[in-house]
C-alpha cells in the first residue's frame, strides 16, 4: 500500500498536512489520507495516480467499454494554419462553399450557437494548398486529418478541446468541426442515439471518469480525442436512451432560449427587452429547469455506471472542492490558453441592445413585426438541422424593410434617412420607450458597443461603419452587406455634394449679410465655413477611394474596411484597419479580392508559384507545378577491397 494525503480544498495547508501526518501515525480516519495499492491504478489507461477514487470506480474501466466502439466515433478536425484567412464570422456574409465552423469555444454543455464558418469551397482545395513557410514548402497538417474529411457535414457532437470544464453540446448538420473542436459520431447519424451520448458525456460520472485519467479532479485541462476515446460510456436500452434522448433534447431548447436575444446568434429573435413578448423566455426559471435536468442526468449515469450512494457522495464532494480550492490552477491554465476559448457573454445593457436592435430594423437587418405580433416566431429548428442562414430574429426574403434605403444612412437631422429620426420611429412602431439622447447615443457610443459586440473569436467584424468627417460632425452609416463598388459614389452624390450645397448657400447668405451680422451670425458663419471645410475634405477623400474601391464580402469586414481607415473616427478601430491597409499593401494578403483589384501584377505572379493563390483568384492556370526532387538512393556497402 502507498499512502497518499490530499489537501486540495484546504486553506491551511500547513496545519493540515500535519494533523493528517498525526491521524495517520495515531491510526486515526482522516479524510484527506488515502491508501492505495499502487497496481490498482492499473487499470485507468496510463495508469495515472488517481487515489483519490475507490476501486469500483477504477475498475469501471475495465467492467465498461470504452466511447470509441463499432457505432461511436470521435475525430479531430481541421487546423486552416490561416485562420484570418479561411475562417469568418456568420454575419460576415453567406458565401458558396463556406461551412459552419465548430472551434471549440466557452463552457456551454448541450448547446453552443456555431458563429463560425470556414473557406472549404472546392472540398478545401485553399487550405490544403496552402504554402505555410517561406520555404515553400506546402504543410502536410491537414493530411493528419484527412481520415476527419469523411466526417464533415455529418451531424454529431462537439467540444471545445481546452477550456474550464468539458462540456458536449450539439453540432448541426453540414458543418466543419476543428482541430479545436473535435467531434463525436454515432452509426447512422441516429438524433436519439446522439442526443443520448450528450446526456451521457454531460454527466458528472463521465467527467470524474475523464477527470481520474487527468489524475486531477478540477476540469480545467485540454481534452484530447484520444482521451475521449478511451472513456467509458455504458450501453442504453431502448427505454434508457430515449429518457436520456428527452432529457439532453429539452436542455438544448432551453439553452437555446436563452441564446435568442443574442443580436449575433443564428437564434436571435429579439432583444431582451422585448423578447418577452414572444412568450417562453424567463431565465430564472429557464436556468431552475436546466439544474433539474442536469440533477435527473446525473442520477441517471450514476445508476448506468454502478455508482453507489457513497461513491456519488464523493463525487459531489471531490468537484466542489476543486471549485473552491484551484481557482489558482485554473487561472494558470486560462494563462496558457491561445486565446480560442470565448470568454463568457457579458450581460447586454438592455437599453443598449434594444437601441442597436433598432438600428438593424431601419437597415432592414431584423424584423420588427416579431415585436407587434404582426409575424408570429419562427418554429424552433430540431437540434440537429442544419444552421440557417438568416436568424429568426432577420427580415426574411423578400419582406419590406421597415425604411428603403441603398445601404447608406446618416446622422443628419431633417434627412429622410437620418438614423436617428428612423430609431426613434422604430421604437415607436413597437411600443418602447425612446431614450431622450438617441443621436447622442448614436454619435458617442453606438459604435464602440457595435465593434465589441460584433468581435469574437479573436475576429472583429462590424457590420454598421461609421464614415465621418474629422470632428464626427457629419456621419454617414454603411451597412457591410450592402456594399458594393458603387456604395462610395452613392454617398458622394446622394449625400455629400446635396450637404455641400445647402451648407454652401447657407454659407453665402450669412457672407451677404456682411455688417447686419449679429454676433450670433459670426458665430453660425464660422462655424458654418468650418463644417463646409470638413465636408469638402470628406467628399475629396471619398472621391480618391471611389474609382478603385471594388468590395468583395468573401474578404471579411476587416479586408473590406482597411482602404478606408482615414474615414472611421474610432481610435482603436482605425488603427486595426490602417495597419490592415499597410499589409495589404505590403502582400500580406495577397489571397484576397482588394488585393487582385489594387496590386493585380504582383498577385498574378504569386499565383504561378503558389497554388492556394491561384485556386483563390481562380488563376489555376497560371500555376507552375514545381519539379519533382530526385529521390536520393543510398549506394551499396563495398563488400571487400579492390586489390
Amino acid at each position: 500500500m502507498t499512502t497518499f494525503l490530499r489537501l486540495l480544498a484546504d486553506k491551511d495547508k500547513a496545519t493540515n498536512l500535519l494533523t493528517s501526518c498525526t491521524a495517520l501515525r495515531a491510526a486515526e480516519n482522516d479524510a484527506r489520507v488515502f491508501q492505495v495499492a499502487p497496481e490498482s491504478f492499473r487499470a485507468v489507461p496510463g495508469a495515472p495516480f488517481a487515489y483519490w477514487v475507490n476501486e469500483t470506480v477504477r475498475q469501471l474501466f475495465t467492467k465498461i467499454p470504452a466511447l470509441e466502439s463499432d457505432y461511436r466515433t470521435t475525430k479531430q478536425g481541421l487546423a486552416s494554419a490561416d485562420d484570418f484567412r479561411f475562417v469568418h464570422v456568420w454575419w460576415e456574409g453567406e458565401h458558396d462553399g463556406w461551412f459552419g465552423f465548430a472551434k471549440g469555444g466557452a463552457f456551454s454543455p448541450f448547446y453552443s450557437d456555431v458563429f463560425l464558418q470556414v473557406n472549404w469551397s472546392q472540398g478545401g482545395a485553399q487550405i490544403k494548398n496552402n504554402l505555410n513557410d517561406k520555404g515553400g514548402v506546402r504543410s502536410n497538417v491537414w493530411m493528419l486529418r484527412d481520415t476527419a474529411n469523411n466526417f464533415f457535414g455529418r451531424p454529431g457532437l462537439t467540444w471545445p478541446r481546452r477550456t474550464n470544464g468539458l462540456s458536449f453540446r450539439v453540432m448541426p448538420q453540414g458543418c466543419i468541426f476543428a482541430d479545436k473542436g473535435p467531434a463525436a459520431f454515432v452509426a447512422d447519424d441516429a438524433p436519439d442515439a446522439l442526443l443520448a451520448l450528450c446526456a451521457l458525456v454531460s454527466s458528472q460520472a463521465f467527467g470524474l471518469l475523464v477527470s481520474v485519467q487527468l489524475a486531477r479532479v478540477e476540469l480545467a485541462q485540454s481534452f484530447e480525442v484520444g482521451l475521449i476515446q478511451q472513456t467509458s460510456v455504458p450501453n442504453l436500452n431502448a427505454d434508457q436512451q430515449a429518457t436520456l434522448a428527452a432529457l439532453a433534447r429539452r436542455a438544448w431548447s432551453l439553452k437555446r432560449t436563452l441564446d435568442t436575444i443574442e443580436e449575433t446568434s443564428h437564434a436571435f429573435a429579439l432583444p431582451a427587452a422585448l423578447r418577452a413578448r414572444l412568450g417562453d423566455y424567463d431565465p430564472p426559471v429557464i436556468e431552475a429547469e436546466l439544474a433539474r435536468i442536469q440533477a435527473k442526468v446525473d442520477a441517471i449515469a450514476f445508476d448506468l455506471y454502478g455508482f453507489s450512494e457513497a461513491d456519488r457522495a464523493a463525487v459531489q464532494t471531490s468537484q466542489g472542492a476543486a471549485n473552491e480550492g484551484d481557482a489558482e490552477t485554473n487561472a494558470d491554465d486560462n494563462a496558457d490558453d491561445d486565446g480560442d476559448e470565448e470568454e463568457g457573454a457579458a450581460p447586454i445593457d438592455q437599453t443598449a441592445g434594444l437601441l442597436s436592435w433598432a438600428v438593424g430594423v431601419a437597415f432592414g437587418r431584423f424584423d420588427w413585426r416579431l415585436a407587434t405580433s404582426e409575424r408570429a416566431a419562427p418554429v424552433e429548428p430540431e437540434p440537429f438541422d442544419p444552421l440557417p442562414a438568416q436568424s429568426p430574429g432577420m427580415l426574411p426574403d423578400g419582406a419590406a424593410p421597415f425604411h428603403a434605403h441603398a445601404g447608406i444612412l446618416v446622422d443628419d437631422a431633417g434627412h429622410p434617412h437620418d438614423l436617428a429620426r428612423l430609431l426613434e420611429e422604430v421604437l415607436a412602431r413597437v411600443d418602447a420607450p425612446v431614450p431622450s439622447d438617441v443621436r447622442r447615443w448614436l454619435q458617442r457610443d453606438f459604435f464602440p458597443f457595435h465593434l465589441q459586440r460584433y468581435s469574437k473569436s479573436r475576429r472583429k467584424a462590424p457590420i454598421y461603419w461609421p464614415l465621418s468627417t474629422t470632428s464626427g460632425s457629419y456621419t454617414l452609416w454603411v451597412y457591410y452587406p450592402s456594399l458594393t463598388s458603387q456604395t462610395l459614389y452613392s454617398a458622394i452624390n446622394d449625400f455629400v455634394e446635396p450637404k455641400l450645397k445647402q451648407v454652401g448657400a447657407d454659407v453665402t447668405a450669412l457672407r451677404n449679410k456682411a455688417a447686419a451680422r449679429t454676433r450670433d451670425d459670426e458665430k453660425q458663419f464660422e462655424a458654418l465655413q468650418a463644417f463646409e471645410l470638413e465636408l469638402i475634405e470628406l467628399r475629396d477623400t471619398l472621391l480618391k477611394l471611389a474609382p478603385t474601391y471594388k468590395p468583395n464580402l468573401d474578404d471579411g469586414v476587416q479586408i473590406s474596411a482597411a482602404p478606408l481607415w482615414p474615414l472611421f473616427r474610432h481610435k482603436p478601430w482605425q488603427k486595426v484597419l490602417k495597419d490592415t491597409r499597410a499589409k495589404l499593401e505590403k502582400g500580406d494578403y495577397d489571397w484576397s479580392h482588394l488585393a487582385m483589384n489594387y496590386w493585380p501584377e504582383r498577385v498574378r505572379e504569386k499565383c504561378k508559384t503558389d497554388k492556394s493563390l491561384a485556386i483563390a483568384h481562380g488563376l489555376e492556370d497560371l500555376y507552375v507545378e514545381p519539379e519533382a526532387a530526385p529521390k536520393k538512393t543510398r549506394g551499396r556497402k563495398k563488400t571487400g577491397s579492390d586489390e
